[in-house]
């Protein structure tokens, strides 16, 4: 039951970065682009890394669901609990501050926050 909740946790984060990330292209990075090429006010290296800046969140939340998905199969105890320790760390960064910042009114969070308790339930093992 723990490995299901562990890879259920990991399918929560990747489906919600891919989510995530098709939204922030769509909308955000259009809505950014005036702002950014406005004349002189950004430099050129400024307008070429703050879409990626956005992407990042999403490729590490769904790098960290695959290797949640994937941890029971191919890592042991010691590993899983590292696993969730990284992965779990940018979740509960997410959760938080996507509560924070859009004061609760925001589905992300709850998301990350589901994932995390799930990722803790997976993640509690006897070591050595």
């Amino acid at each position: 039951m723990q490995d299901e909740a562990l890879m259920t946790a990991g399918a929560i984060g990747a489906l919600t970065a891919l989510v995530h990330s098709y939204l922030v292209r769509r909308k955000l990075s259009k809505a950014l682009r005036p702002v950014l090429s406005a004349d002189g006010v950004f430099p050129d290296a400024a307008q070429r890394l703050t879409p990626l800046l956005l992407d990042f969140s999403g490729y590490n939340w769904f790098l960290g669901g695959l290797l949640l998905m994937s941890a029971p199969y191919w890592l042991g105890a010691e590993g899983i609990v590292v696993a969730a320790l990284a992965v779990g760390s940018s979740y509960a960064f997410a959760a938080i501050g996507n509560f924070w910042g859009t004061r609760g009114r925001h589905p992300g969070w709850v998301l990350y926050t589901i994932a995390c308790g799930l990722l803790i339930f997976g993640a509690w093992r006897p070591i050595g």
